[in-house]
Order: C-alpha cells, then structure tokens, then sequence
C-alpha cells in the first residue's frame, strides 16, 4: 500500500498558471479550482492512490514569519489565485479528500509530519511536489517525492545528484546558497559548488571549520568563504532553522482515516452546480453514497 500526500499550494499554483481562466455562475475566478479538482480526479483514478491527503497554505505567512519578518508572504501573489485557496480547499473534501489547512504551519510541515508518521506503515510514501524542501525527508528509503508535471520521481540518490548533498544537508545547503521562493537570502559568495561540496564533506553548518585551512577539500576562494561564514554564522543558522520542516504538525488523522472511499456523490453535485462545473459531474470513477 501506498500513501499519497498532495503539495495542494503547489497544485493549486500549477492549476492557476497553466488552466484557462473560468468564472462561477456567481461571477467568482475559478480556473485553478476547477483545475485541480480534474487532475485530483485523474490522480485517483490511477492504479494505486488508494490513501491520500492534501495539504494547503490557508495562510501564506506562518510561525517562521514571526522569527525572520522577511520570510515569504502572500505580497506579489495574484489576488485571484489567493482567493481560490479556500474554495480549492473545499473543492478537494467535495471529492472526498483529507484536506490539512495550515495557518501557524506550513503545508510542507504538514507533509514532513504526515511522511515520517506513516512511513513505517505503508510500503512507500509518495510526496506529490517538486520542491526542493522536501528533499531533506527523502533520506527514509520509504518516502519519496515525484513531480507530476515532469513525471519524475526524487530519492536519497536523486538529491546527491541533483544538489551534491545528503538529505540531511538539504536546509544546511538552503541556508548557505539561499531560495528565493521562501525569501532566503544564504550568504554572499556562497554558491550551488562550494556549499555542496564542503557539505558533502562536513554534512552541516557548525561543522565547517571556520579557518580554510584546515578544510581537507578544495574549493574556490575559500579565505573569503570562510571569513563570511565566521562572521554570519548567526545568519546561516537562522536560515536552516527557517529552512528545516516541522516533523510536530497536529494531524488528527490516523492512516486509515486517509483512504479514499470515493466520491461523496451528493456534496460534489452540489458543488458542481454552485461553480458551473458541469464538465466535472460524470467524471468520477468510484462514488461513496
């Protein structure tokens, strides 16, 4: 048995970018809705998506936002897409999913604790996203993420080769090279080359040596590498501390709460009728009621 968990913001951004804009009878901009409830439905349509949950950014800012106020927000972001967070959200239980809804958390969190809760329980965890944050939970043999768009799957080899480190190092390297999309800055100089190869190495942050010196592996300008690590060393931990997942996230649910028993065939006609989603009604292949 596998289980499933769904990036739903990610989804949700996928559905918004590449489907056609689409308006409610009320009016409302539901094209990323009505995008990820089609491809929800031909996921579980697949051989083997017996148990899944999905989990959204209700709110874009989270707990990490009160620690670094320049942590990623929802400033920027199209207000006809945020608007769509809720209804998507909605849109995924009319179809008979586990929904998480973060607001102090991030739906990343969500997923880490869902993965490592469940992975001794399952014979394999699948992460449904691209991104690169996840990639620290990929050191369990057991989970794995896959991204659907490319139709690729990313494991404990899968990170080494495409970051030169471990899993492990994944928020380490984060926090030097930094990542734009969660408003990390990483450290000056420090690129995608010398982070991996001194992590690979050392494996985290405080066990660099702070002199190049007494590095034991080539890397270029190392003098002044190391003195930008000396001297923001306080940064470069605050960034891995934004940077690892959350394993604690409150999931009321137990495993067997996520198996997909079907499309609720009441609620999603309700629902279809309240959007115009006509196209959808005869869609599902298993009904519950």
């Amino acid at each position: 048995m596998k289980l499933h968990l769904m990036d739903g913001t990610y989804e949700l951004f996928r559905s918004h970018f590449g489907a056609p804009p689409r308006t409610s009878p009320s009016g409302q901009e539901v094209g990323a809705t009505y995008g990820i409830v089609s491809s929800t439905l031909s996921l579980l349509a697949e051989p083997g998506v017996t148990h899944l949950a999905a989990a959204f950014d209700t709110v874009i800012e989270s707990f990490r936002n009160e620690v670094y106020p320049a942590y990623k927000s929802g400033e920027g972001i199209d207000e006809v897409l945020l608007a769509q967070f809720p209804l998507a959200e909605r849109a995924l239980a009319a179809i008979g999913v586990t929904v998480w809804s973060m607001v102090e958390f991030e739906a990343d969190d969500a997923l880490a604790t869902a993965a490592g809760r469940w992975a001794a329980d399952v014979d394999q965890v699948v992460v449904l996203t691209p991104d690169k944050d996840l990639a620290q939970c990929y050191g369990d043999p057991r989970i794995v993420g896959y991204d659907r768009r490319r139709r690729t799957f990313m494991d404990a080899p899968g990170v080494m080769e495409k970051f030169g480190v471990r899993p492990e190092s994944i928020p380490d390297y984060l926090a030097l090279v930094g990542d734009a999309a969660d408003g990390l800055p990483g450290l000056a100089g420090w690129g995608a080359k010398s982070s991996s190869v001194l992590l690979e190495r050392y494996r985290h942050l405080e066990e660099i040596p702070l002199d190049a010196a007494r590095w034991d592996v080539k890397v270029r300008s190392a003098d002044k590498l190391a003195t930008t690590l000396r001297t923001h060393m306080g940064e470069a931990l605050l960034f891995r501390f934004l940077a690892q997942l959350r394993f604690d996230v409150p999931l009321e649910e137990r495993l067997a709460d996520l198996e997909w028993k079907g499309v609720p065939r009441q609620p999603f006609l309700e629902f279809c009728e309240e959007f115009g989603f006509d196209r959808l009604r005869d869609r599902p292949q298993k009904w519950n009621g």
